[in-house]
């Protein structure tokens, strides 16, 4: 992979405001879409996750995982969370799906314009409704190519990332608002933008009546995973971290974007990451240290328990991110 690639999609897309966030991650691809295996787990009646074979094994040790999603069946149809990245995962998943049921799928929900969650759209019927929020829907229109080149660059040549074509999604759901989608037997599910809390692209999956929620990227994956705010933010997504933790109920389950199925208690350390970064880089900015010299003190070694992407993350992201807002706001 070429240093190239990240240069083009911060140049494409305006994500990524300083040079760090063109450093390469320790190991590319990430994860191989050409060996992930997805598989099926009832987590209710009619409703399911997609998740990779790998999860229940690797989570807890750090090992960055391939993107979940899931569906759920209403006596009117079908709704679809993701689309994965590939032709090669998009056919697992409708595969998985047809497994349970042959009605129709009515809708398709992205939680993210990163393509591992959206670049499958172009292989569903041509009756699928796509949903997404509305900057998701902006940004993949203006900048669709840059942003599979940027996948590209992550995830390898030759996975089939290259052959995606771009669709646009058929309903857009606003910043703070929401929507609800009513399949039939009790299957409601609200689909919520709340802001950035990873991006500005972010909408998150919540079935009320079920307490089932797809938390997408900004909750990528239990301890010992940090969060991934390498789209330029950090004082918005901080707050709706917050507000979104809340929102939820102490028995929800919850389904991360990148990991094995978990519950409130289980993304509670993405919380306290987030907010002890926030804490330590604050008390750096009213020092009046450089980033440099922030990076050099805010290090924290107490959440760096083994996720391979930490230092990648932490240091080219997650902290030129929040200085950045922090000392912004100070201003």
């Amino acid at each position: 992979m070429k240093l190239k690639y990240l240069i083009a999609f911060v140049i494409l897309t305006g994500i990524g405001r300083t040079a760090a966030q063109a450093q390469l991650p320790p190991q590319v691809p990430i994860w191989d879409a050409n060996t992930v295996t997805l598989t099926l787990k009832k987590v209710a009646d009619d409703t399911y996750a997609i998740l990779p074979s790998t999860v229940d094994e690797q989570t807890s040790k750090g090992i960055p995982q391939a993107t979940t999603g899931g569906f759920v069946v209403g006596s009117r149809g079908v709704l679809m969370i993701e689309v994965m990245l590939t032709k090669r995962l998009f056919d697992q998943q409708i595969k998985l799906i047809r497994s349970v049921t042959d009605k129709p799928i009515l809708y398709a929900v992205n939680t993210s314009d990163h393509g591992d969650h959206c670049f499958g759209n172009y292989l569903l019927p041509a009756g699928t409704s796509i949903i997404q929020n509305e900057f998701a829907k902006d940004n993949l229109s203006k900048n669709y190519d840059g942003i599979k080149t940027f996948m590209v660059g992550l995830f390898g040549t030759g996975r089939g990332i290259e052959n995606t074509v771009f669709r646009p999604a058929d309903i857009v759901i606003p910043k703070n608002s929401s929507m609800k989608v009513d399949l039939g037997d009790g299957k409601v599910i609200e689909l919520q933008n709340v802001g950035t809390a990873q991006s500005p692209a972010d909408l998150f999956v919540w079935m009320p009546n079920q307490k089932i929620f797809w938390a997408g990227n900004p909750f990528i994956a239990e301890s010992p995973a940090i969060p991934w705010l390498f789209d330029g933010y950090f004082l918005e997504p901080a707050a709706n971290l917050r507000r979104v933790y809340d929102f939820l109920p102490d028995d929800a389950i919850v389904i991360p974007g990148h990991g094995r199925i978990t519950n409130k208690a289980g993304i509670k350390y993405t919380i306290d990451y987030v907010a002890e970064l926030k804490r330590q880089v604050e008390a750096a900015v009213d020092k009046g240290l450089s980033l440099d010299q922030t990076k050099a003190t805010v290090t924290m070694k107490n959440f760096d328990q083994g996720y391979v992407l930490f230092n990648w993350l932490h240091y080219n992201f997650n902290l030129p991110n929040a200085y950045k807002d922090i000392r912004a706001n100070k201003k």
